[in-house]
């Protein structure tokens, strides 16, 4: 069978079209409430660092210990440890919900350290500025630190939201949904190959559009690229 009839058939089941949207879904979602999470965390990461706004050599290493600890999981390790969360927030272990969980899980810490190295990328004589005029530490932050550091951390979302994508397809080893379940049930497990490069060929074509459309954003928000 060719490949084009392969994807109208399963086009025509409508598994690629639910599949493509369970992807989607678990990646914006877990990518936003990731950011939502890891924004903060990666501001006071950098913030209580040794040169920061307001150092706390204890905090900063307590926080930093914890990020480390979820960053070294491997993400299949990682899953497995923690659906008993999962099933502890969301009533179940299997399903959208629980693996957003599991993603949010594994990408929060992953971001909040991007986040971190984006904000020492600012130039120390803008935050001596902004003391100089007599700014308290939150408005650096708000108003100096953040807006400084928009496009690099638009790339750095557009980096995690790649990331998690990769992620999600990986869930469906553990009962995650979308076209990573697609590849692996009706892909690897009924020895269909072409099955399985139609899903990869369609989490590709997701990829560029994120990289794409972030990248136009990216653009659009450097005041240097403008210049």
């Amino acid at each position: 069978m060719q490949f084009s009839d392969i994807f109208m058939k399963l086009w025509n089941n409508g598994l690629i079209q639910k599949g493509i949207w369970e992807t989607v879904y678990m990646t914006g979602i877990s990518t936003v409430i990731s950011y939502i999470l890891g924004l903060p965390l990666g501001v006071v990461l950098n913030v209580t660092d040794r040169g920061g706004l307001h150092p706390i050599p204890w905090l900063n290493k307590l926080l930093g210990l914890i990020v480390n600890f979820f960053r070294s999981i491997p993400f299949i390790v990682l899953m497995v440890s923690m659906l008993p969360v999962a099933k502890f927030i969301v009533g179940s272990s299997l399903g959208n919900g629980a693996m957003i969980v599991m993603l949010v899980i594994a990408a929060t810490p992953y971001i909040a350290r991007m986040v971190e190295s984006s904000l020492q990328e600012i130039d120390a004589g803008v935050i001596e500025a902004a003391q100089a005029i007599g700014c308290s530490n939150l408005q650096i932050v708000t108003k100096v630190l953040i807006p400084e550091a928009k496009p690099s951390l638009i790339t750095g979302g557009i980096i995690s939201m790649v990331t998690i994508l990769g992620y999600s397809a990986m869930a469906a080893t553990i009962g995650g949904t979308g076209l990573g379940q697609i590849a692996i049930v009706y892909g690897h497990q009924r020895s269909k190959p072409d099955v399985t490069w139609v899903c990869v060929l369609l989490l590709v074509i997701i990829v560029q559009i994120i990289q794409a459309v972030g990248t136009a954003v990216v653009h659009r928000t450097d005041k240097r690229i403008r210049q």
